[in-house]
């Protein structure tokens, strides 16, 4: 039979898979959606905790929205759409929360901000976690250094646009994500992130999970009552459902919307499984490691799990490209990186982690030296990575995850 992988923007691959060995293509589950003014409108309507933003921004003076970067398909354009028939924007100051990311380009700026870019540009900023004034909020219980930058902890008026979906460490993206890594600085973030290293930051769960434990301490020490609109898409990137409201009650009804559409019942773990991180996800390298992680849990071991991805910008960090490439070993790279752990090691030893028991091969428009001194067995399409694997297994079932980035594979 034959299974069209996504590759980019526009790309597509029709991969031949043996019928009686293919055991299906996995995605989020199909929910019933409604438009997204409507949805967003009826949020707004009904905010959690009872206060309209109309009420809650009654009296700013510095008004801060928080909204997401390019590497999240965040639906901002319309929520930022809905709110401009409540609320004066032209009044408030937009923050992108970069995290460590690079400032969006003029096409993600057109996604992030829609039709009321050019009206919004002059009061609209990037996010810089190396240069932009911070401000020192103590220490988190984890002894995370609560550093934040100077226009959110300045602002009187906080309202956070997010989406919620899995997080392969955070557990999920959303709500306080957006101040931690949101808009923290380089040195917070490398603290936080080191937690990813440990077993219990993984995808779904967020009780005992230490990376959001320290994300939910930053919030307390900003000490600020913050209004959000948390987002959650369907399988086609359209609205599911949205909650709007104080950031904590939000953020828990939003999870548990998430989990109806990205956590996916398969019948069976698989010898092969087909990865893909779609556009947008497919940004760089240091992105698209999410397919890798969250495909892991569909995949036997000792089997192959195959990433697709197109990488457009290529590796992303340079730090987590030259820890993986330092080190033919997983095993001795993952005990190295725990004790010398910089900003991105935390995504090389996910991925090395896989290594130590299954084997990674990688589609993707990067220089195949470069993905072999990474660990990551190159081929130049899909069918011919499938081909490979099958060939070192000539029984091997297959599973496909079309949107591997979001998709979180749970045996029935």
């Amino acid at each position: 039979m034959r299974v069209d992988i996504r590759y980019g923007r526009d790309g597509c691959e029709s991969v031949h898979i043996p019928e009686e060995r293919f055991i299906g293509t996995f995605q989020p589950n199909e929910v019933l959606s409604r438009p997204a003014e409507e949805e967003i409108g009826a949020a707004l309507n009904s905010p959690f905790g009872g206060e309209s933003i109309e009420s809650f921004l009654e009296g700013g003076e510095d008004i801060l929205f928080i909204v997401n970067d390019g590497t999240r398909p965040t639906p901002t354009a319309a929520v930022l759409k809905a709110l401009s028939k409540r609320v004066d924007l032209g009044k408030a100051r937009f923050l992108v929360a970069t995290g460590t990311h690079r400032e969006p380009t003029e096409e993600e700026y057109q996604m992030i901000f829609g039709d009321l870019l050019d009206e919004l540009r002059g009061r609209i900023y990037s996010h810089d976690s190396v240069n932009d004034p911070m401000v020192d909020l103590g220490r988190s219980k984890n002894g995370t250094p609560m550093e934040v930058n100077k226009m959110a902890v300045d602002a009187d008026r906080l309202i956070i646009i997010t989406s919620v979906e899995p997080h392969y460490f955070a557990g999920y993206t959303g709500g306080r994500k957006s101040f931690m890594p949101g808009v923290a600085s380089y040195r917070s973030i490398e603290i936080n992130h080191k937690m990813a290293m440990r077993p219990e930051a993984q995808a779904l769960v967020l009780e005992g999970n230490p990376v959001h434990e320290d994300m939910m301490d930053a919030l307390e020490v900003v000490d600020k009552r913050i209004f959000s609109v948390q987002v959650v898409l369907d399988r086609h990137q359209d609205v599911y459902r949205a909650a709007a409201g104080e950031l904590h009650q939000a953020f828990f009804q939003a999870v548990e919307w998430a989990n109806e559409v990205f956590s996916v019942d398969i019948p069976e773990k698989a010898d092969v499984v087909i990865s893909v991180a779609p556009y947008p996800m497919d940004v760089d390298l240091y992105q698209s490691q999410k397919a890798l992680d969250n495909g892991k849990w569909a995949l036997k071991e000792g089997g192959t799990i195959i990433m697709v991805s197109k990488c457009r910008e290529g590796v992303g960090q340079d730090a987590f490209l030259d820890q993986l490439c330092s080190c033919a070993d997983p095993r001795e790279l993952i005990e190295r990186l725990n004790l010398e752990y910089r900003l991105g090691y935390h995504k090389a030893a996910k991925m090395a982690e896989i290594s130590t028991w299954a084997k990674v091969s990688a589609v993707t428009d990067l220089d195949p030296e470069l993905m072999e001194r990474a660990g990551l067995r190159p081929f130049p399409s899909v069918q011919a990575a499938l081909r490979a694997a099958c060939e070192e297994n000539p029984g091997a079932r297959i599973l496909v995850l079309t949107d591997g980035s979001i998709t979180i594979p749970r045996v029935r």
